[in-house]
């Protein structure tokens, strides 16, 4: 016998009549079960009734969007790239790798070379540095972020914990031990920590003035003062706060003689801070010292020549790195770097031509009647 029911009741999941269920008597009819159902309830979210807002795009609203963002953009690039190109820097390349370089006998220099190479290059400032200037070392292909080199440190140990400082996290292997003693700092990161050593000269008749370098203020406030701490005890004794432990295989001292200062040594060592925070690049630059403007009348650096010598230590050629110093002043918008005007003024160059081209488009073609005629 047929059985027929209506189209909303087949929608809801069953039939009005006495239709088995699974586990359970008929259902419907005279039953005194809920009927179940997968429709969703009768609400305006549910059933996609609220209220929306769609934009209708027309030659009205998006012309004058593309003009606006092209008058905008134009000049906010043009500021942008004349403040980068008024920013002064000098380059310097002293991997060596040129037979005429005065450091290509430096070339193969390992890490525990005694005493250590050094050479010397002269150079020449063409412009003055009038505000203060900003000394970086600057290495390429050294991936600095690839994830196991990145992992491999010891946060809390770094933090001055002395429970990690003695017995430092796995994450720190194959640099977490040497000869049974914990290394401290320990890492890959640490234990490649940049350790050449650059001085700056000033030639002035044939007499060479050395240009006062500053090494502290170069970290991050948050790094110096939060993330890294020397080890708790006796502050004035880093010898005895560091015992037990030993230094990271490739540095040729401990840790705890980076510097003569006592606010500048060990884990706040300012130099290993900067270090420590890992590049995201292969190319990159690290701050090293600051040359700070003594006299509003006279530059920083004048033009004339000057001498750069430096204690090569840091070996590169093994991976086809490059090691180079860099001056440079900073502005409002920090260090040199010319893309992002260039992105400005490409992106509102781009807008306004197209607003021009649909402007013109739609002039000529937009009022034409597009419905064809009909013959009668």
């Amino acid at each position: 016998m047929a059985v027929s029911y209506s189209a909303k009741e087949e929608a809801d999941g069953h039939p009005s009549g006495g239709v088995g269920v699974p586990g359970g008597g008929a259902v419907g009819g005279g039953g005194g079960g809920a009927v179940k159902t997968r429709k969703p309830d009768n609400t305006a979210f549910k059933q996609q009734r609220l209220p929306a807002w769609q934009p209708i795009l027309t030659a009205g609203t998006v012309l004058p969007a593309f003009f606006i963002i092209g008058l905008i953009f134009i000049p906010i690039g043009i500021g942008i790239f004349v403040t980068s190109n008024n920013i002064r820097e000098y380059e310097i390349d002293y991997t060596g790798t040129e037979p005429s370089s005065p450091c290509n006998k430096c070339l193969n220099v390992s890490w525990d070379s005694t005493p250590p190479c050094t050479c010397t290059i002269n150079f020449t400032l063409e412009q003055s540095f009038e505000s203060n200037v900003f000394m970086y070392y600057g290495l390429s292909n050294f991936y600095q972020n690839h994830r196991r080199y990145v992992k491999s440190r010891d946060d809390s140990q770094l933090n001055g914990d002395n429970s990690s400082l003695l017995n430092p996290s796995k994450e720190c292997e194959p640099y977490r031990t040497n000869e049974d003693k914990p290394i401290a700092p320990c890492g890959a990161i640490a234990n490649s920590m940049f350790n050449d050593t650059l001085e700056l000269y000033r030639i002035d008749n044939d007499t060479r003035t050395p240009i006062t370098l500053i090494k502290k203020g170069i970290a991050w406030w948050t790094d110096k003062n939060v993330k890294f701490r020397n080890p708790t005890g006796d502050g004035n004794n880093l010898t005895a706060l560091f015992q037990g432990t030993t230094k990271p295989v490739n540095w040729p001292k401990p840790v705890y003689m980076l510097d003569s200062e006592p606010d500048n040594n060990g884990f706040i060592n300012e130099d290993f801070i900067v270090w420590m925070r890992t590049a995201a690049l292969p190319t990159f630059r690290k701050l090293y010292r600051l040359i700070e403007r003594k006299n509003n009348l006279q530059p920083t650096l004048q033009a004339g020549k000057y001498s750069l010598d430096i204690a090569y230590n840091y070996p590169v050629h093994s991976f086809d790195g490059r090691k180079r110093m860099i001056l440079s002043t900073i502005s409002w918008m920090g260090g040199k770097n010319p893309f992002l005007g260039i992105a400005y003024i490409t992106v509102g160059s781009i807008c306004f031509f197209l607003g021009v081209v649909l402007l013109f488009i739609h002039h000529k073609y937009g009022n034409r009647n597009t419905s064809a005629d009909i013959p009668n």
